[in-house]
């Protein structure tokens, strides 16, 4: 069960992976639509991600109990855990895109309201 619950969450975080990697294209050709799309569909990813990292704790933890050698599972949770920390850079990627045209649109709109 740890196994299949591993691959789960390894499928959903490199299938986030590459959409947020679609995001970055996307906000560079411009094409914003791509980007509202997808939203939905990662929101959804983030919480099965989250559910999943529950599971897990609960299959080892339940493994433990039942006297398994959890460390049989260890090169399978270092390359999600490697997985997620590129998911992770990835995002702070995605952030320091969007964050200063974020900004940017706020400047705009306090130098147009301004009285």
């Amino acid at each position: 069960m740890v196994n299949d619950v591993v691959n789960n969450m390894t499928k959903l975080v490199n299938e986030l992976k590459e959409s947020i990697k679609q995001d970055i294209t996307d906000i560079k050709e411009g094409k914003n639509e791509g980007l509202l799309e997808r939203n939905d569909h990662k929101h959804n990813l983030i919480n099965d991600i989250a559910s999943l990292k529950s599971d897990l704790n609960r299959e080892l933890i339940s493994e433990m109990k039942e006297g398994v050698d959890v460390n049989i599972y260890r090169d399978k949770v270092d390359a999600l855990e490697d997985d997620l920390k590129e998911l992770y850079e990835l995002n702070k990627k995605l952030a320091s895109i969007v964050l200063p045209i974020k900004q940017m649109y706020s400047d705009l709109v306090d130098e147009i309201t301004v009285v």
